[in-house]
């Protein structure tokens, strides 16, 4: 089972069709595939060439309600808050990120990302989309000394790995592959992770 997830296109619509050609078995927008919303319906209409094998997660730049008008429109699938099942694996997803400095549409407290991800805590195995990556890991470096991430997804991974973690929201650590503890992780970038389970 071949997952192709990918995270912050931010508009750009031809690294968008470019990953829709790339032959996979899903498809998991994880956020910020547009900036400010803005853009969805061209976005939704490219994701649509792969229709019901496509799940998206809102970024911080949409918010729950954008995503769900935009897949009711392209036949997409919901994936905040929600789980399914593939390759024997859950597929679970939470979208947003932590508070940020710029008032994004998407942004969670670090309470409510927690609160959140609990419900995904007894699925086993696991594979756990999120926007936002885990403070303190090569996923949310910004540069040297600089992280950003969440102290909840973080908790959450140390106390429940899963199997797999893909994540985007901090452009700077796109393409870092690295393990934390027994969970195999990804920032996904808008190059897109392949992931096979």
């Amino acid at each position: 089972m071949r997952l192709l997830v990918f995270s912050d296109i931010h508009n750009d619509m031809a690294a968008l069709a470019k990953l829709m050609e790339i032959e996979a078995d899903c498809y998991i927008a994880a956020g910020d595939t547009v900036s400010l919303a803005r853009g969805l319906h061209q976005a939704g209409e490219i994701m649509a060439r792969r229709a019901g094998k496509v799940w998206v997660l809102p970024g911080n730049h949409e918010s729950e309600a954008d995503i769900a008008r935009m897949c009711s429109r392209h036949g997409l699938n919901q994936l905040h808050g929600r789980t399914f099942e593939a390759g024997g694996h859950f597929i679970a997803g939470l979208g947003y990120s932590n508070p940020t400095p710029f008032n994004t549409p998407g942004e969670y407290s670090e309470t409510e990302i927690a609160r959140r991800l609990a419900a995904f805590a007894g699925l086993s195995p696991l594979a756990l989309m999120c926007h936002c990556p885990p403070k303190g890991t090569p996923l949310d470096r910004v540069r040297a000394g600089v992280h950003i991430g969440s102290t909840a997804v973080r908790e959450f991974l140390d106390r429940h790995p899963p199997a797999h973690f893909v994540c985007g929201h901090v452009h700077e650590a796109a393409g870092v592959v690295c393990d934390l503890g027994p969970t195999r992780a990804a920032n996904a970038g808008k190059q897109g992770y392949l992931l096979e389970i």
